[in-house]
């Protein structure tokens, strides 16, 4: 059986803090689709979106680093 499904804030192929990113990983969507869906949101909800942006940076957890894990 697999492990679930965990929504972490990817290191790699992130442009600001990785919100994007991780959705996408997390959907199995492409993080493109993602991104333009966040700025048009934003644009249209009065820039609310960057407070929901800031909001998810602080409670979605970074990934580990696997270059310094503890075995």
């Amino acid at each position: 059986m697999s492990e679930p499904k965990k929504m972490e804030r990817p290191r790699i192929g992130r442009k600001l803090a990785g919100v994007c990113a991780a959705i996408a990983n997390y959907a199995n969507i492409d993080v493109t689709v993602v991104r333009v869906a966040y700025t048009l949101l934003t644009i249209f909800t009065a820039f609310s979106g960057a407070i929901v942006y800031l909001i998810l940076m602080l409670i979605i957890p970074e990934e580990e680093n696997r270059y310094l894990k503890n075995d």
